[in-house]
């Protein structure tokens, strides 16, 4: 997860960055209660990196130009998106700029310092430009002073970036972050160090021990994420493509192998969630019943899907719950829902509102799961649910192919018939 360079600022003047002072505009006339004086830079709130270029930061002398900038800005798409504000900042005079980065190398597993006399550059792209200091032991300011000096830098330049260099490992740590980038740090004539930009990215899977964090990608995720529901994320793992054949698996590889097949067989795959984890943004304690439960929940209510594809690999937690989940699906109907394979999709812990579960195929691969195939295929058996108990994978994904097909083949017949 990313974040906007205003929530940067904020972290970072909080552990002692040195920032400039700054406003946030949420409509151009905030413009007109500006408690910054002029000239200032608007800057566009958006991912992109081209800021710049596109036209997103501007530099204004007045409050009737600094209006009309914005105006300008907010309609201003970046990368496919419009900010929701701008970043109003206090102009600083530069003498020098410098690169600066905390990332975490998976490679080495351990936390590397980068920096370099060049700013405005990618650590990813012009690793030959970057000086670099591997954490290799418990911090101390001996690394930060060692990349200053590999960097060229001396006397008190060299001890004011080192304390800069300090302070984002510091943030690096405590936030459980995966990147902290300043770009540029720049120098006035006084020798003065001031982060211009900065760069953030979480780590998805840390993002539930800080719940200050959890906040901050509860508000993206209800803005950008298509599994954002109700104003209640999403508590499995999961990407949404539009298709109809919604996937759940028990890991990442046992996902997107799935997918994979799916689409080699000629199917589309819809909403695809992996059970293994909980959200990166749930903070509270989930088990896999109830990540199963929200699942079934997600898919039934994406109408879209008319088979959900259940790939589950070597052993869960719970597995003895399996097969009662499944049952109470079927068993907690909507008052419109019907028994007629194909057509049932059933209520989910009691709602009633329509919501439905479609057909299941399920694949279960492993010895712990040979009571659960038995006991489903007992229950298939005696409820006449739409359940397919398949014995391996390519199995379940040629039923499920083939059930949309045969589902599309009904529907464009009933709409001749209604034509006619």
């Amino acid at each position: 997860m990313d974040l906007l360079e205003y929530q940067v600022k904020e972290w970072f003047g909080e552990i002692g960055i040195p920032v400039l002072p700054s406003q946030r505009i949420e409509h151009p006339t905030d413009l007109k209660r500006l408690k910054i004086p002029y000239p200032v830079v608007l800057k566009s709130q958006v991912h992109g990196d081209s800021r710049l270029k596109a036209g997103g930061v501007r530099f204004v002398e007045t409050t009737i130009d600094a209006i009309a900038a914005a105006q300008n800005i907010f309609n201003l798409s970046i990368g496919g998106e419009f900010p929701e504000l701008l970043l109003a900042e206090a102009k600083y005079n530069v003498e020098r700029e410098y690169y600066l980065a905390v990332v975490l190398d998976t490679v080495v597993c351990r936390p590397i310092l980068l920096g370099s006399v060049q700013a405005d550059i990618d650590w990813e792209l012009d690793s030959e430009k970057m000086h670099h200091v591997v954490v290799e032991q418990e911090f101390s300011p001996f690394y930060a002073r060692r990349l200053a000096l590999k960097m060229g830098l001396k006397g008190s330049l060299m001890q004011s970036i080192s304390t800069v260099i300090e302070k984002m490992y510091q943030l690096f740590i405590e936030k459980d972050l995966d990147l902290v980038e300043i770009n540029p740090l720049a120098i006035n004539r006084a020798g003065q160090v001031m982060a211009l930009n900065g760069s953030v990215r979480v780590n998805d899977r840390a993002i539930a021990r800080h719940p200050d964090i959890a906040k901050l990608a509860t508000k993206i995720s209800r803005r950008y994420s298509a599994e954002a529901e109700n104003g209640n994320i999403v508590d499995v793992n999961g990407s949404s493509v539009t298709g109809k054949i919604g996937i759940l698996g028990n890991g990442v590889g046992s996902v997107l192998t799935t997918m994979d097949l799916v689409v080699y067989a000629g199917g589309k795959p819809g909403m695809c969630l992996n059970l293994r984890h909980a959200s990166p943004i749930d903070t509270s304690p989930t088990t896999f019943r109830s990540r199963l439960e929200k699942a079934l929940q997600i898919l039934a209510r994406d109408r879209t899907i008319k088979v959900i594809l259940i790939n589950l690999i070597g052993t869960i937690p719970q597995v003895s719950e399996f097969v009662e989940v499944i049952e109470n699906c079927y068993l907690q109907q909507s008052p419109t829902g019907s028994t007629t394979p194909g057509s049932n999709r059933l209520g989910v812990n009691g709602d009633r509102n329509g919501l439905q579960i479609p057909q299941l195929v399920i694949r279960l691969a492993g010895t712990d799961f040979e009571p659960a195939k038995a006991d489903l295929k007992a229950l298939q058996i005696s409820k006449n649910l739409p359940i397919t108990i398949a014995d391996n994978l390519d199995t379940a994904v040629t039923e499920a192919v083939n059930f949309t097909k045969t589902q599309s083949t009904i529907s464009v017949g009933e709409g001749v018939g209604n034509r006619e």
